[in-house]
Parts: C-alpha cells; structure tokens; sequence
C-alpha cells in the first residue's frame, strides 16, 4: 500500500503544493509564483508574500489533489516547511498543514526548507548511496554540506556574509537588470566575455570551506563607480558574464575540495540558484573529469517547491520523526536542528 504524502511549501514567495507517493513518485507539484507582485519593489515584501499565500493556498491544494487524481481522505501524512524563511509566509503554510493533519488524524511532518532542497535530488535519485555532500545555493543560504545518512546532515562550509544568490540579486540591481537577478544575469551572460573584467576570488584562509561574496559585489560596484568617473560605458554582457565566472568559481573549486577532504563520491546540487545554467555545467563537467558522480535535479526542483518537502517529510516519517500540533514557524531553524517536541500520535497508512 502507498502512502501519498501532502506537502506544502510557503517559506517565502512561491505558494506550493504536492502530492508524492513513497517518496519517489511526484503525483502533482504545483507551484503559483509571486514573482510578478514583487518584481515592482525590487525584492520579496514579506507582508504582501503572507497576504497572497492566504489567498493562494486553498486553491493550490485542491488543484495538487486534483492533479494526483486523489482526495483527502487517501492521504497518509501531510509535511510542511516550519523553517528558515519568512516568518509570516511560514505560519501560513504551517497553520494549514495542521489543520490538515488534525481533521484528518494523520501524522504532521515539519521539514527544515534547506533540508527539502537536499531531498529534490533523491526525487531525481531514489537510491543514492552515502555518504554524500551537497552544494546549497540560493537567495539566503550557500552551504556545503555532508550527509552521512537520512536525517544526519551536517553543514562543513557556510557563507559568512551575502549568499550566492543575494549576490546575483544586488548586482543584477546595480547593473540596472531588475529582480529577480539570477535568471536575468544568466541570461545576459551568455553574451558576454567571462574574462572581459578581471573581479577577485575570495578563497579566505587556507583550508576554510566557507563562502565570502560581499567583496566580488563590491568589486562589480567599484567597477561601474570608476567607469563613470572616467565617463567609459561598461559592457553590461561583459561584467554580468565575468561577475558570474568569478562567483561560479569559487562555488565549484570549494566543492571539490570538500569532495576530497570528506571522501565522498557523489555530489549533490541543490537551491534556486542551482537552476543556473552556467553553475550545472561547470560543475557537471568538473565531475565528470574527476570522477565524481554528480546529481543536479531539474530546474523545477530547483527552485521552492513542495515535491522536494514530501520527498524529506516521507523519509522523516519512515523514522518516526513526526511533529505535535503545537508545531510553529521557525524562521531562523537551522539544518539538523527540530524545534518541537513529542510525537503525534495518529495513523500511520504505510504498507
């Protein structure tokens, strides 16, 4: 017997909801998009992202139940993301998962945001062997991770000032290319010279897996600065391609070495930002020179979505690792941490 596993995902602007069976089989993944309503503030407005997923939400589910072909009441479980993200967005999500999980009396799974990003690659590959280290990239987090089992995850290399997608969104900004930065800079980098402007490389002390792109977005800044001063023009191709070049450097060649000092042999790539298509190639192609097994999930999995928080809510609750109705949004929950206690209680549909 399957069990069909609700997701639901709200941490920031998409509003997301899905139906997985076994923790394998994406059944529906729907995903309603805020991109436009925020693209006219130049970022996410945590108040309006709350307010659209009230409005959303409802919606979204129905149409993930339709999509699967199922109803409430052949559900098994219902997972949520708790944490990290917006705190607002969050209980938005949470609030109805609970709700879900208590007129149901089924299991509620609270599922760690950056944890769901690692689990879109086992949707890709059910059965990756460990140990393994993933590459986290997105808006708010660039994380090197190791993971010596299911539900055993720990960070070994962090960003220590802008996340590598914070960084593509502020120079995207100062460029004049607008939000989001990301797919914008990716794309106008295809008609660029990489090595057109020379940017520094921030590798900081010898033998650290941490992350540092605050100066590489200073840099870009001081780039234009002088440029005007001297009344030049800049080719914005050229510096969106050399910024990326030299950000997508760093995260490969720490990558690898972390690969190396951990002794694992498969690489997993995860977060918005590894929908980059600059980023899925260098690292490909690095991997298959060094003879690492590389997984890179789709761009759709990629980026927030709640297939990948069903995918880690199912493997939680093959542990046991279930949450009480009392659970709430943890806006700052880090990976390998629960912030609630005690299990629930109620059925368990697994054959």
């Amino acid at each position: 017997m399957s069990v069909f596993i609700l997701a639901l995902e709200t941490s920031c602007d998409e509003t997301s909801a899905s139906v997985v069976a076994d923790g394998t089989e994406v059944l529906s993944n729907i995903i309603s998009s805020q991109i436009d309503v925020h693209r006219k503030f130049g970022g996410v407005v945590p108040e309006v992202a709350s307010r659209k997923h009230l409005e959303l939400l409802n919606q979204v589910v129905g149409e993930a139940l339709t999509a699967a072909g199922l109803t409430l009441d052949d559900l098994g479980a219902v997972a949520v993301t708790y944490g990290p993200g917006l705190v607002g967005a969050l209980l938005v999500g949470v609030s109805a998962a609970k709700a879900i999980a208590y007129g149901l009396n089924i299991p509620l799974v609270g599922v760690n945001h950056l944890e769901g990003h690692i689990y879109a690659n086992f949707l890709c590959e059910p059965g990756l062997d460990f140990p393994l280290l993933c590459l986290i990239v997105s808006g708010g987090h660039t994380d090197l991770v190791y993971m010596a089992k299911h539900g055993d995850c720990r960070v070994i290399g962090r960003t220590r000032d802008d996340a590598a997608g914070e960084a593509f969104d502020k120079v995207a900004r100062v460029i004049g290319l607008g939000y989001p930065g990301g797919p914008l800079i990716d794309r106008l980098a295809r008609e660029g010279n990489p090595k057109a402007i020379s940017l520094p490389r921030a590798y900081l002390e010898e033998g650290s897996l941490d992350f540092s792109f605050s100066g590489l977005k200073s840099a870009v800044i001081y780039t234009l600065q002088r440029a005007e001063q001297r009344g030049e023009e800049i080719n914005k191709a050229d510096l969106a391609a050399s910024f990326q070049e030299a950000l997508i450097d760093v995260l490969v060649d720490k990558t690898f070495t972390a690969a190396q000092d951990t002794g694992v042999s498969t690489i997993l790539l995860a977060g918005g930002v590894s929908a980059n298509s600059r980023l899925r190639l260098a690292i490909t192609e690095r991997a298959a020179g060094s003879n690492y097994r590389m997984v890179v999930p789709p761009p759709v999995l990629c980026t927030d979505n709640a297939a990948m928080v069903a995918c880690a809510g199912y493997y939680k609750l093959l542990r046991g690792a279930t949450a009480p109705l009392t659970l709430n949004a943890v806006p700052d929950l880090k990976l390998g941490e629960e912030r609630y206690e005690g299990n629930f209680k109620g059925k368990i549909l697994h054959g």
